[in-house]
């Protein structure tokens, strides 16, 4: 775990006290001065909405909007939530794509938010020893239409927060040979859900949030990702993961070579893509105000990172 676990919101070594205003809501507040301020949704933001540029808010009564696709059924709980589990692909394989608008600059340096709560697991990869091995991913830098026959449209960068509580980060350079290795694996928080039949499946999780960072640093050479948990949904975030890809993030050679992608076998992704996603395999869970925005990064001195 980070030495910033212990520290609240906005990746410094403060820590942020929770205040009531004068309304009597809670703000996080770092120094005594607002930090990034609230979303849409009275979240707290990490880093500031770059000037002029695109924020979206799923609309919690009508989530298809148009630039957010499910791709598989969703469906109202009585909390106003929304139920998605992928049943309807027989895989249970979840992807909620949240798409640039046509004639939009695509998603760049984004910061990715959103609650949930796991219902149950459906069972876990071969590869896998326990359904809490399963992941919850929010991800950027995606491409549109990739697929099988277009494989160089899949490109990603995935923050992976494990049932367990374990996080992680993945890169993928194409779909579905270029994937990497997961790095900065670390216990984070406790396991997301604990009850468990006699089947191995697990069942009755809690909410909590969940913040993905993705952004470009060393002028556009290098990308660095964070990762932020509210773990008792109480918009109390804490910084949990932090990694940096320069270069030397290698996919399998083995399954890379059969594609021609015009990349570098550790290509760094530090371009902008149209597509920003939400992930999972294997879960029934409930979600709630995800959001994306594109950020104003804070300034990195290179020699510190």
């Amino acid at each position: 775990m980070l030495e910033e676990k212990s520290a609240r919101i906005i990746g410094t070594a403060l820590a942020i006290m929770i205040v009531a205003s004068l309304v009597g809501s809670a703000h996080a507040i770092v120094s005594g001065a607002p930090a990034a301020g609230e979303d849409r949704f009275g979240i707290t933001k990490v880093y500031p909405t770059l000037e002029g540029e695109r924020e979206w808010f799923i609309d919690m009564d009508d989530p298809e909007d148009g630039m957010f696709d499910p791709r598989t059924a969703i469906e109202k709980q009585e909390d106003g939530s929304w139920r998605v589990s992928g049943r309807d692909n027989g895989k249970y394989q979840v992807r909620m794509n949240v798409y640039t608008p046509e004639g939009a600059e695509e998603w760049k340096n984004v910061e990715i938010t959103g609650y949930a709560k796991i219902v149950r697991t459906t069972g876990h990869s071969s590869s896998a020893d326990s359904d809490l091995d399963n992941v919850i991913q929010w991800y950027a830098r995606s491409g549109e239409m990739h697929s099988d026959s277009n494989p160089c449209e899949g490109t990603s960068i995935k923050g992976r927060l494990h049932l367990d509580g374990s996080i992680g980060w993945k890169k993928e350079i194409w779909h579905a040979g270029g994937y990497t290795d997961e790095r900065g694996v670390s216990k984070v928080v406790d396991p997301l859900l604990t009850e468990q039949n006699s089947k191995g499946r697990y069942y009755n999780g809690s909410w909590f949030g969940f913040k993905v960072i993705i952004y470009n640093i060393n002028n556009d050479s290098a990308v660095k990702m964070e990762a932020y948990i509210d773990e008792h949904a109480t918009d109390e975030w804490e910084k949990v993961s932090e990694l940096v890809d320069d270069g030397g993030w290698y996919a399998d050679r083995k399954k890379f070579d059969n594609e021609n992608c015009g990349t570098e076998r550790d290509h760094v992704l530090t371009e902008a893509r149209p597509v920003v996603a939400f992930r999972s395999d294997d879960i029934v869970w409930d979600f709630k105000d995800l959001s994306v925005r594109e950020i104003e990064p804070p300034a990195q001195d290179s020699s510190t990172l």
